[in-house]
């Protein structure tokens, strides 16, 4: 199951994501993966774990495990290399630690950027740069450079509003391929799925089961895989509940990442490919959407609400447009 880019590429509908998979264990999931049918690695430089995935990268495909032009691995540009002249070495790097030559898709991670050499963990107020129209056009330019030198075959976006969205196309010469953002049944971003499909960037999610082992989990939080219709359809096609929630995503056209280290997860999920979700299961399942946002990223965040943040009053008045020519397109 692919969905086709707006450069013509197939970008498989299902991947292995790989945000806070320790080290020691990330490689083999990532092997795993590759031995069980995955076709889609989700990496980022700021994950710290490239270097293992480069390794189990390498060896299925020295193994004759699986081929690389077979394989879509996609990376992300962390926040402290938004200057045009970062964002080749920086691209460098991530090839290096991943063993690669190329690409398949690099995304800007987050449009906030911080300052050069800056640790997340020990961000000050003043490090918390922010996002800045101007900054993020240049910052394209150098991604739109890569593209030219063959290092990588796509580019697109990470967390990026509608708004945010807007401002970069204006002075674009590359489309975004895609746009990766937070995406689960409590949290559905129709609005801004609608708006990508509109201007052809693939949307894809990620943290489709709610990220249950996320920083700064609430109390309070309700847990999307103990939601009682998502196990209740759960039931009724034989599978667990996880496999219910990423499959829903699937059938709404979605690029979808699922991250987890357990082996047997790893193989379990791909049901998730397999199962036919029907009419009334869908309706639903898009009734849980409660626009609940669970990953609030407050280290990114100077004084800012979370609606200015996520730019919620500026993108709710932008009027969506009808598809264009060159929207993609989901196949089997």
């Amino acid at each position: 199951m692919f969905a086709t880019l707006n450069t013509g590429a197939k970008m498989p509908l299902f991947g292995l994501g790989t945000w806070l998979s320790k080290p020691g264990e990330v490689g083999r999931a990532v092997e795993e993966a590759l031995r069980v049918g995955y076709t889609h690695i989700d990496c980022a430089h700021i994950y710290g774990n490239e270097a293992e995935v480069g390794v189990a990268l390498q060896k299925c495909f020295n193994e004759g495990v699986c081929k690389r032009e077979d394989i879509f691995i996609t990376s992300k540009l962390w926040n402290t290399d938004h200057g045009r002249d970062d964002v080749l070495p920086a691209c460098q790097l991530t090839l290096k630690n991943l063993q690669l030559d190329y690409l398949d898709l690099y995304l800007i991670h987050w449009p906030q950027a911080l300052p050069k050499g800056c640790k997340v963990a020990s961000l000050t107020e003043e490090e918390k740069l922010g996002y800045n129209e101007e900054s993020i056009a240049h910052c394209w330019e150098g991604m739109e450079e890569l593209v030219a030198k063959g290092l990588t075959k796509a580019i697109g976006i990470s967390n990026f509003t509608i708004t945010k969205t807007e401002n970069l196309l204006k002075t674009a010469k590359i489309i975004p391929a895609v746009n990766q953002v937070e995406c689960h049944p409590f949290f559905q971003q129709q609005r801004l799925f609608e708006y990508c499909k509109g201007k052809g960037i693939q949307f894809e999610a990620y943290s489709p089961l709610g990220n249950p082992g996320r920083p700064k989990k609430g109390d309070d939080d309700p847990s999307v895989l103990e939601d009682p219709v998502i196990n209740d359809i759960a039931k009724k096609h034989g599978v667990g509940p996880a496999i219910v929630a990423i499959s829903f995503q699937i059938h709404r056209g979605i690029v979808v990442l699922a991250k987890t280290v357990n082996l047997e997860r790893v193989k379990e999920n791909l049901k998730a490919t397999e199962v036919q979700l029907d009419a009334e299961d869908m309706r639903r399942l898009r009734e849980l959407d409660r626009n609940l946002r669970f990953l609030r990223f407050f280290m990114l965040r100077n004084d800012q609400t979370l609606a200015d943040f996520w730019d919620e009053e500026a993108d709710s008045k932008f009027t969506i447009e009808e598809p264009t020519s060159k929207k993609t397109r989901v196949e089997q």
